[in-house]
């Protein structure tokens, strides 16, 4: 089980600084010079995803995830966070990296040792699911109708979420706020 553990935690950490020294993704000055035809899914792909703060995100999580792996306390949380990296990759690697399919065989590979880890402490991942699932009944009882207003209640708090953003367009370009306000009334209005 040890080896199980470390053989992910080593390559998604080596992953990971790879992406935080500049290693992995990007594209060189010559690439950057073609066209998005001439330079194929995987290199745009690599451009794309070599963008800030996207890059560090990732490594540093691959980084995370691969040193929980590696402390018993912590595996089964590294493994859980380590699981949807190994699948977001493996999904990108059969979308956009088509001409490696032996990486893509080693994603299915790790994810196959993650579940591993999963099925090694089944125990506590049952007891969690336990937890987290029975006995949970909601704080208030609602009525019916109450059902009937939630998509209201999602408009609602669909535009209060989006005020403070207004509120700092607002303050940051008065005019242009209200010319907008006033052009969506009228719209409205029509």
């Amino acid at each position: 089980m040890l080896a199980a553990r470390v053989l992910p935690a080593g390559t998604f950490i080596s992953y990971g600084y790879a992406k935080l020294t500049g290693a992995q993704f990007g594209l060189s000055a010559a690439q950057l010079a073609q066209s998005v035809q001439q330079l194929g899914l995987f290199k745009l792909a690599w451009y794309l995803f070599g963008q800030e703060p996207f890059k560090s995100f990732v490594g540093g999580a691959q980084i995370v995830a691969g040193l929980l792996l590696l402390w018993h306390r912590t595996a089964l949380v590294g493994a859980l966070l380590l699981l949807p990296i190994a699948a977001n990759l493996l999904v990108v690697d059969v979308t956009y990296v088509r001409i490696l399919p032996a990486l893509q065989w080693r994603l299915l590979f790790y994810i196959g040792l993650i579940f591993l880890i999963f099925w090694h402490y089944r125990g506590r991942m049952l007891a969690a699911w336990c937890t987290l699932t029975q006995g949970l009944r909601p704080r208030f009882l609602y009525p019916w109708w109450a059902y009937l207003l939630l998509p209201v209640a999602a408009v609602g708090l669909e535009i209060a979420g989006a005020l403070p953003h207004v509120a700092y367009l607002t303050a940051r370009h008065p005019a242009e706020t209200w010319r907008s306000t006033v052009d969506l009334l009228h719209a409205l209005l029509r």
